[in-house]
């Protein structure tokens, strides 16, 4: 049987990877994230082990002890304001850690799938294709793109780039929200909310991104893909929506524009993917938006 290795386990795409994977029953599954293992789902079905990516020794020896046919690497510092005011860290967790996992593939002649963003795009428009030229406005974006570059350039790596956008679910211990979750409490408890209408997205259930790179992963698929939802919207479409599908008072959200919040970094006004290549490639088949809330809403009464 085939392995396939993760990093970031213990995030939301780490989580749905894991339960994808195992589920499948087609591939031996090492799972690797930061401190203890957080999901306590199937722990018995796959080898969890602690890995620090930024140690290039610690993941030279994880992977050359595993020997993974695939490394999805799934593991960033993804929080856009907390790259553009702690640019180091960014750049070590984003970009050396790349570099180490990129490094290890190559010597022990695994597959590596890397996991990217929309944010290396400026935003002038969208949705945009896997040949769009990238100009990224955030560092975050910047050291994306500094990860996705060096792994291009790396002579005799087998890889292939995952490309998603705004990627929205549920993890094992809820320690981050989503526009679907906050949209729902905020008009439970009737708070007044402002939503932007003018940045333009294709939302990706996470489900969904864990679906496209185990697809990539499975056929070795070279080249650059886009992973992400059918739907192009903005997030006041995002939260009406929303308020629609749980019967709550539209009334509580307020419209606003990107120039009423005042955040570090910049963000891309319209990205989104168009997602032909990895349908027709891979035969990815995405929920739409509202398949996504409503999937959501299933798994809130299960919790």
């Amino acid at each position: 049987m085939q392995k396939i290795l993760i990093t970031g386990s213990n995030g939301l795409l780490g989580q749905k990877l894991v339960e994808l994977i195992v589920s499948s029953g087609e591939f031996e599954l090492i799972a690797t994230g930061r401190g203890i293992n957080r999901l306590s789902k199937f722990s018995n079905k796959y080898t969890y082990v602690s890995l620090d990516i930024t140690s290039k020794e610690a993941v030279m020896n994880a992977i050359s002890t595993h020997k993974p046919h695939v490394v999805i690497h799934g593991a960033a510092m993804t929080n856009v304001d907390q790259c553009e005011l702690n640019k180091e860290e960014c750049w070590l967790q984003n970009v050396v850690a790349t570099r180490n996992i990129a490094e290890a593939c190559l010597a022990n002649g695994s597959f590596l799938v890397h996991v990217s963003t929309d944010f290396i795009f400026d935003g002038s428009e969208g949705p945009l294709k896997e040949e769009a030229k990238p100009a990224p406005v955030s560092f975050y974006g910047y050291s994306k793109l500094a990860a996705e570059e060096l792994i291009q350039k790396m002579e005799g790596l087998e890889w292939s780039i995952a490309r998603t956008v705004l990627v929205y679910g549920i993890a094992e211990d809820m320690s981050r929200t989503n526009i679907i979750l906050w949209v729902k409490k905020s008009l439970e408890e009737q708070k007044q909310i402002k939503v932007v209408d003018d940045q333009w997205r294709t939302p990706t259930l996470a489900e969904d991104l864990a679906q496209g790179c185990y697809l990539i992963a499975k056929k070795q698929a070279k080249g650059i893909f886009n992973i992400s939802g059918k739907d192009f919207l903005n997030p006041l479409q995002m939260a009406y929506m929303t308020a629609d599908y749980f019967g709550l008072d539209k009334s509580y959200i307020t419209k606003a524009d990107s120039t009423t919040f005042s955040q570090p970094a910049k963000r891309p006004p319209k990205t989104g993917f168009v997602i032909d290549k990895a349908i027709n490639e891979l035969g990815y088949k995405p929920h739409s938006f509202e398949e996504g809330i409503a999937l959501l809403a299933s798994q809130l009464k299960q919790m």
